[in-house]
């Protein structure tokens, strides 16, 4: 089995960074804390079998094949794979309408 080495793009980092701190002022820094650790466990599993990931609907829809997503209740971590390397390009809150956000981001160019 192909072991993958997986990265973080500079703005899923700061989607990271912004739900920690959400998390830490409105709840607790301590539920903060378990967040990203079992965020972080979800994100370095990719290291085995990332195309266990499906397509987000909204690209999908428009035809877009080379990202897919894991779901991080109640978040989405999406990311590309690239020959043995995995880069995640967001996390973002599932209730958000993704459509045009991830074509500025993904798809930009």
């Amino acid at each position: 089995m192909t072991q993958y080495s997986v990265f973080l793009v500079a703005e899923a980092e700061e989607d990271i960074f912004a739900i920690y701190n959400y998390v830490a002022r409105y709840v607790s820094v301590e539920h903060a804390d378990n967040f990203f650790s079992n965020l972080q466990n979800t994100i370095t599993s990719l290291d085995q079998q990332p195309q266990r990931g499906h397509f987000p609907s909204e690209l999908e829809r428009i035809d877009v094949y080379e990202f897919r997503e894991i779901p991080y209740k109640p978040y989405r971590v999406i990311y590309q794979i690239m020959g043995e390397d995995v880069f995640v390009h967001c996390v973002l809150h599932g209730r958000r309408e993704l459509q045009e956000l991830l074509q500025q981001r993904l798809l930009r160019q």
